[in-house]
């Protein structure tokens, strides 16, 4: 099916390709019925297009660029569609329109890993909506939506939606399919009993107030030597991890805040990056931390500081806290957030963790591994306004083309295809997807009986459009060929033996439930279309 060329390039051989064309003909039957016109556009791409958008800052490294040479190679095509249509869309009576292609893209991956799933080429099909105002886009996002779960339906695929980042996409909103899979590159948050599904990024959960102690203690300054952690702090202090407050200081827009934490949460920098809106933010360095705050990691803290502070909503109310006391090797405890504290504001911004309880139903909730099989998102205007692509209205009026953008990794769908379909001798495909329906199994080539039975059947099943894979090989044992066929996993197995051809009959195995059963050969052609389901 496939070889691997370098990390993260593969080949794709006969097997893997007819894979990748019934799943492309799946999608193009899907993206068709929605009214999407096919494309197909240049995977290099000039650099000056990318720059209008900033996109080749935001995209950083694993952008390719061609050496010594004002050009890139795609990765996704956004720009290109909104050039396109800055030149051919002039009124409003040319919306809506739904532009897509299938196409080669690239990545440059620091470490490509799982196969397929996370490579620098790879081949997906990227769709893009056209329309004159967001109320138009929702209707073309629920169409590709809908589209997606057909596509994926079709495959065979047993997926979930969850709510994702824009991430460098941009825009307002954004979707992706998932499968779950110990093998997925993403994180997942989800709820059997409501149906509450979330990428980590962005998921949330029903936090618990918390619980103020009676009284809060008065401001003390406590000497914690070689303390770096809240565990080593918890430790020294003989107190439970939740009465710490962990400090961490970023950057926004060159501008440094800080960040508190309950215990040892840690930070989730898309939800806080999502709560400050517009701009870039990262971790403070730690040669700038002792300039920003007087002291070292470990010992950075709320009290007396200029910093605007940034607290995970967990931690509104709270009292008696300990937390650093911006002075090495010294820390605060008696820290009364509603008292002590003013410059603050309260964000979810942890990441929730297994057993939480659902923001819906209060359930508790899945954090699963999961492949991301599609990702759907709302655009907006950011890059028809970068490349001039407008629209006149009824007044003459002109406006920016309102955008959404929607990809689908086609490789992946296989990947995800023999994930949930295997058992220990090899993969089993659905009939629907595999690459071959029947794998014709000649058990003893030698015999010429045999030979010329399978050549006959052979020639019968091409004519009447099922598709066969003929093992005619002489070399070897018939337990070899039986072993390689579970292997490869074609739903049905015909198979030619001296012993049921002297009775006229030939075996046919089902690959899912390693049944069988035994058919007169007149009759094979027509079994084998009913259990297709061919006319």
């Amino acid at each position: 099916m496939i070889r691997p060329l370098a990390a993260g390039i593969y080949s794709f051989l006969p097997f893997g390709y007819r894979m990748i064309k019934k799943v492309c003909e799946i999608i193009r039957r899907e993206m068709d019925a929605i009214g999407g016109q096919e494309f197909h556009l240049p995977a290099l791409n000039p650099k000056e297009i990318w720059e209008k958008t900033g996109r080749v800052e935001a995209f950083g490294d694993i952008l390719f660029h061609v050496k010594n040479r004002d050009y890139v190679l795609a990765p996704t095509h956004e720009e290109i569609i909104a050039e396109i249509a800055a030149n051919h869309v002039k009124s409003y009576r040319d919306l809506p329109q739904i532009w897509y292609q299938i196409q080669t893209k690239f990545r440059n991956e620091p470490r490509p890993r799982s196969g397929v799933i996370r490579g620098r080429q790879f081949l997906m099909k990227d769709s893009y909506s056209l329309d004159r105002d967001w109320e138009g886009l929702d209707k073309s996002y629920e169409l590709h939506a809908e589209a997606y779960r057909k596509i994926f339906s079709a495959c065979k695929l047993k997926f979930f939606e969850v709510g994702a980042s824009s991430g460098a996409m941009g825009g307002t909103g954004s979707q992706e399919f998932m499968v779950e899979s110990e093998a997925g590159e993403d994180t997942c948050v989800i709820c059997d009993n409501c149906g509450y599904a979330a990428n980590v990024e962005i998921a949330k959960a029903n936090s618990t107030p918390y619980k103020r102690d009676d009284n809060s203690e008065s401001l003390k300054e406590i000497h914690t030597p070689n303390v770096k952690t809240i565990d080593e702090l918890a430790e020294f202090l003989k107190i439970p991890t939740t009465k710490c407050a962990k400090s961490r200081v970023y950057i926004h827009n060159d501008t440094p805040f800080l960040v508190l934490m309950l215990g040892n949460d840690e930070v989730n920098e898309e939800k806080l990056r999502i709560a400050l809106g517009a701009g870039k933010i990262r971790p403070a360095h730690p040669e700038e931390l002792s300039e920003i705050t007087g002291a070292d990691a470990g010992s950075i803290g709320p009290i007396e500081t200029n910093l605007q502070i940034i607290a995970d909503i967990k931690l509104k109310g709270a009292n008696n806290m300990v937390s650093g006391a911006n002075k090495n090797d010294y820390h605060i405890s008696g820290i009364d957030f509603d008292r002590d504290l003013s410059n603050i504001k309260y964000y979810d911004i942890h990441y929730v963790q297994e057993g939480d309880l659902c923001v819906n139903c209060k359930s508790p909730l899945r954090v699963v591994k999961a492949i991301e099989l599609g990702h759907i998102f709302k655009l907006g205007t950011k890059y028809s306004e970068a490349l001039g692509a407008k629209f006149l209205d009824e007044k003459g009026e002109e406006h920016p083309i309102v955008m959404g953008s929607y990809g689908i990794g086609v490789e992946r769908i296989i990947a995800c295809l023999i994930e949930q379909n295997h058992d220990e001798k090899g993969i089993i495909w659905p009939k629907e997807i595999a690459p071959f329906q029947v794998h014709l199994i000649g058990v003893n080539m030698k015999n010429d009986e045999i030979r010329s039975t399978c050549e006959k059947l052979y020639f019968e099943m091409n004519e009447s459009d099922i598709e066969v894979l003929y093992d005619d090989r002489e070399d070897v044992s018939a337990g070899y060929k039986f072993n390689d066929a579970d292997l490869i996993g074609i739903p049905l197995q015909v198979i030619v033996g001296e012993k049921n051809l002297a009775k006229n009959k030939v075996e046919i195995k089902y690959r899912a439930t390693g049944n069988k059963k035994l058919v007169e050969i007149g009759l094979l052609i027509r079994t084998l279309q009913d259990e297709l389901f061919l006319p």
